[in-house]
């Protein structure tokens, strides 16, 4: 585990613990807070001054204080003494779906239930049942997370997910009467695991008796498992998945010595799937809120009451401080129709889904709004991804000018039936031109990849005749031959130079030895990228989601060379590496990186994955100009031929 991630995890476990003693929620919010600030560093938190800390907007004093206090003896005193107040059974509970820090709570004050078999057991008997505002419903709810959480709670890859939500999407879209059907939650926002789906429709004016109609055919549909509850305006299932893991699918040489670190994937067989129908005229509002995440959501209703203004699902109000919520009392709300609408009135442009996790977009989208045409409409809104767009309603931006899925014009790393691909050559690029790209680069893997049928010397320089006898046949697109070649564990190259200088393009990437410790790994990649003939480090942690860890190296001193070298740091965009991160991705632009998103072509569902990449791109606020993929020929090529001259 790396020092942020354990920082993050200790100021995470003492957000819990305030809550769950009723102390001041400020406190827990700020812990809460620093954790998530901890956890988006590029930076290891561990070699950061206290000066340094202290200018991240969200670090006080005392915060800074308890972060220097783990780095340097593996422990904070607050969290001990809270320890010594909690069981540690509640924080087990919160780990169960439906069972927040409030309910955990009074579940703990009022029955003295400190542990799951305790809380079973009041589930099974109905104690639990007289907790105020706790109704059979909510107490099956409960029972249900505990069995899926048995089954292994792991939250599922964004590719799986986006599948799920597709096929709800497409189930009920063309019901009648229905205007709008989006995913929101962590899945519109791109996050690279979704815990579960939440699906908003929106009916036409006058079609609300349709409603019912809508929820039946999404309990009904194929692929649902189980109903957890069934309403007219919201519905609960568990939806089976699809847990095909392609060339992942059975543990490889690479994986064995990682089989301790993790366990072998078991995301669940099913995944909740929550649908709501609401008013087309609240529809901007509530896709913000169930869009999230809950932190941009609190400064946004901050915001609103600096503003005299109250923010809700329903829309923003008038705040008159009245009891009776506004949008039940008739009261006409400033704005809610479209999302731009209620940006716009609280002040700021429209921030797109995947920036939304308060990591200072709302100081960014303060610069200013410009409106743009038609065509921007529909991009922006679906962040250049297959989401379906949000509203047809007029759009503003300025400072959020991210890469979009249709920028892409090229893939740079991509392999053929000579290594482990199952495409040919003129197959592969053949598909690379049939989706717009002008460039595809043939990348199959270098000798030490036996595992992947890696090319011997002798190999590969028959391999490049081929692509050059390919490319001298195709019209349409350009073809250039290349390696993903390995990053031994020393840093060395899995080929002679001389072998080198004949590829276009060089993906340097790590494959074996991913355990190794920091500075060796640190050590190992820098020399990698400052060879000459690399162009791009591919997967540069080497994790798999969910599998394993990866390497941990010192991005920062990684940012720095492949920015001084001119090396593209690739965000490989199969939803099991998205590697390079999406805090990764903000550290190496604010470096000055190079971004490659690339498809790492296997097969043709492959380049599917772009998607991914792109969303992966937009969390960490990728501009097309930074990514080498959308650039035009005679720049790109140019790129790739430095170091070759």
């Amino acid at each position: 585990m790396s020092a942020n991630d354990a920082v993050a995890g200790r100021l995470e476990t003492i957000s819990q613990m305030l809550d769950l003693l009723g102390e001041d929620s400020f406190r827990a919010s700020a812990h809460a807070r620093a954790a998530r600030l901890i956890e988006g560093l590029s930076t290891d938190v561990s070699q950061m001054s206290r000066d340094e800390l202290l200018a991240i907007k969200g670090i006080g004093a005392k915060m800074a204080d308890k972060i220097i206090e783990f780095v340097n003896t593996g422990s904070i005193e607050e969290e001990q003494e809270l320890r010594a107040k909690v069981p540690a059974g509640l924080l087990t509970m919160l780990t169960i779906p439906g069972l927040g820090p409030k309910t955990v709570r009074a579940i703990w004050t009022t029955l003295n239930i400190t542990d799951l078999p305790a809380l079973e057991a009041a589930i099974a008997d109905g104690r639990l049942l007289t907790l105020p505002r706790m109704g059979e419903k909510a107490v099956e709810k409960i029972r249900q997370g505990i069995e899926f959480a048995k089954q292994g709670n792991q939250r599922l890859w964004l590719g799986r997910a986006f599948e799920v939500a597709s096929r709800v999407v497409a189930h009920v879209r063309h019901l009648p009467g229905v205007a709008q059907v989006m995913p929101a939650g962590s899945l519109r926002r791109g996050k690279e695991t979704v815990g579960d789906l939440d699906v908003l429709v929106a009916m036409k004016h006058g079609h609300d008796a349709n409603a019912p109609t809508v929820m039946d055919a999404f309990r009904t549909m194929p692929g649902v498992v189980a109903v957890l509850a069934a309403g007219d305006s919201k519905s609960s299932v568990r939806m089976e998945i699809n847990h095909d893991l392609a060339r992942w699918g059975a543990k490889k040489k690479e994986d064995q010595e990682h089989a301790a670190e993790t366990p072998a994937p078991a995301a669940g067989p099913s995944i909740q799937v929550d649908m709501r129908v609401l008013p087309l005229d609240c529809w901007g509002a509530a896709l913000m809120y169930f869009t999230g995440s809950k932190e941009h959501n609190v400064r946004l209703r901050e915001r609103a009451l600096s503003m005299g203004l109250t923010l809700s699902e329903w829309g923003l109000f008038p705040n008159d401080d009245h009891d009776t919520p506004p949008h039940q009392r008739g009261v006409k709300p400033v704005a809610a129709a479209t999302e731009e609408d209620v940006y716009h009135a609280l002040g700021l442009a429209w921030i797109p889904p995947e920036a939304r996790e308060d990591r200072g977009e709302i100081e960014r989208s303060e610069l200013g709004t410009v409106k743009v045409g038609s065509d921007a409409k529909a991009r922006a809104r679906t962040g250049g991804t297959p989401v379906p767009p949000a509203d047809s309603g007029k759009i503003a931006t300025t400072p959020w000018a991210l890469i979009e899925l249709g920028d892409i014009k090229a893939e740079l790393h991509a392999h053929t039936t000579a290594s482990d691909g199952s495409l040919s050559i003129v197959e592969l690029a053949t598909e690379a031109k049939s989706r717009g790209f002008h460039t595809i680069a043939v990348t199959d893997h270098s000798q030490s990849s036996t595992i992947a049928n890696g090319l011997r010397p002798d190999r590969l320089r028959r391999h490049i005749d081929a692509i050059r006898e390919a490319a001298s046949q195709l019209k349409g697109i350009t073809l250039l031959a290349g390696s993903e070649v390995d990053i031994l564990a020393d840093g060395s190259l899995d080929y002679d130079d001389d072998l080198l200088a004949e590829l276009d393009v060089i993906v340097a990437s790590p494959h074996a030895a991913l355990t190794q410790d920091g500075p060796t790994a640190t050590n190992r990649l820098l020399k990698a990228i400052e060879h000459p003939l690399v162009n791009i480090l591919g997967h540069p942690t080497g994790r798999l989601i969910n599998r394993r860890k990866g390497l941990e190296p010192d991005m920062a001193a990684l940012f720095a060379a492949a920015s001084a070298c001119g090396v593209a740091l690739e965000i490989n965009a199969h939803w099991m590496r998205l590697d390079l991160r999406d805090t990764h991705v903000r550290g190496a632009l604010d470096a000055g990186c190079l971004i490659a998103i690339d498809c790492d072509v296997h097969e043709k569902a492959d380049y599917d994955n772009l998607a991914f990449g792109v969303m992966t791109g937009r969390r960490g606020w990728l501009t097309p100009a930074r990514c080498v993929n959308t650039w035009a020929p005679a720049k790109l090529h140019a790129w790739l031929k430095r170091g070759r001259d």
